[in-house]
């Protein structure tokens, strides 16, 4: 099973790219992109392994910078 996670965040303002560039270098994380509204970055990561993939989340979350995130987790 694979299971992926989307990560909203909102950042410090000023600061979405580089807290973007951070998320990139975590391991697992596909994709991610600065993004306008609600929310200041998109980012996602894919793993087969559920406890990884929480571990990733925590590790982003902890990044200097972002301020809040809002997690979606698929399963395929």
């Amino acid at each position: 099973m694979t299971f992926s996670a989307y990560i909203l965040g909102v950042s410090q303002i000023g600061k979405e790219k580089e807290v973007l560039d951070r998320c990139l270098t975590v391991k697992d994380v596909k994709e991610g992109t600065v993004v306008f509204g609600e929310y200041d970055i998109v980012v996602k990561i894919v793993t087969d392994d559920v406890k990884e993939l929480s571990r990733r989340v925590e590790e982003i979350r902890r990044i200097e910078g972002l301020l809040r995130t809002t997690t979606l987790i698929s399963m395929q």
